[in-house]
């Protein structure tokens, strides 16, 4: 019988840093979880609640972000998928499905580009595959140089602008008071060298034709952050991927419109793809690793 998970806020050792993460529920292969720039694991908190009867779900925060230790290190996205690598590694995970949003989904990318057979499936939200243009680099030092001159209040309040559908600010004042929280609780540092790790990504579009697992996208309808016609451009380069739409959702579309989200999401997990893999795997997950 498999184990049934229910562990939060729990740390463990990656690249000599510690990751805290959260891994709730039961199934042969996990789904986890990668928060977006700059906020943490609990952006999936409503994911983990309403699935944990059914699914595996874990989420888990970046080094230096949320509750996870910060050793100053350069960030980058070949960095962070390491240590995504090593976390799946250290929870003796072998293959996982993936799922991630913006930031997240930049390291989902460069991840499943340089390790492709860890991963069973991907759940690319909110995000693209492009590297910044000169002009948006340009941008992001004006951003940092601001930061470290005053600190990131400006930087909160103009980012926190370019998040939500237009509604949500009216209607969901309590989400955007979290979202805004957890920037701020962000140390200037860790801002600026996420805004670096950004600005030096590199693409990631030239390797989509190479995803050979089910891939869901998901995206906001009034995404700014990351557009829509980004996602339809991995849709169309990904194949058999099935791209998604969440109405009256921006750039945090699992957080602005979770129950709509939950559903895609769901109906992704209980595709005949994702079932025929599940039960092909006759022992679980940690006992396959290798």
């Amino acid at each position: 019988m498999e184990k049934s998970h229910s562990t939060l806020n729990s740390t463990i050792e990656v690249n000599s840093i510690n990751l805290s993460y959260n891994d709730v529920g039961i199934g042969k292969i996990p789904v986890v979880f990668l928060h977006g720039f700059p906020f943490n694991k609990s952006m999936w908190d409503n994911q983990l609640a309403t699935f944990k009867d059914t699914h595996r779900f874990i989420s888990l925060d970046f080094r230096s972000f949320g509750q996870s230790s910060n050793d100053g290190s350069e960030l980058s996205m070949d960095l962070l998928a390491d240590d995504l690598i090593g976390f799946l590694n250290a929870l003796r995970l072998r293959k996982v499905i993936i799922c991630g949003l913006s930031m997240g989904g930049f390291v989902t990318l460069n991840a499943v580009k340089r390790f492709p057979e860890r991963f069973a499936a991907l759940i690319l939200c909110d995000t693209n595959c492009v590297a910044d243009t000169s002009e948006q680099r340009e941008k992001r030092d004006e951003v940092i140089e601001e930061i470290e001159k005053n600190d990131t209040s400006k930087f909160s309040a103009t980012f926190l602008d370019s998040l939500f559908y237009d509604d949500t600010y009216s209607t969901k004042k309590q989400l955007v008071g979290k979202i805004n929280s957890d920037i701020l609780a962000n140390t200037p540092e860790v801002i600026t060298a996420g805004l670096k790790a950004l600005a030096t990504r590199t693409e990631t579009c030239s390797s989509l034709e190479k995803i050979a697992v089910p891939t869901l996208i998901i995206c906001g309808r009034e995404d700014e952050v990351t557009p829509l016609e980004q996602s339809e451009f991995m849709n169309k380069h990904i194949k058999d991927s099935t791209l998604k739409v969440i109405n009256n959702a921006g750039h945090l579309s699992n957080m602005e419109q979770p129950q709509d989200f939950n559903t895609e999401l769901l109906e992704f997990l209980s595709s005949e793809p994702i079932i025929t893999m599940v039960n092909s795997i006759k022992e679980p997950n940690a006992n396959l690793f290798v």
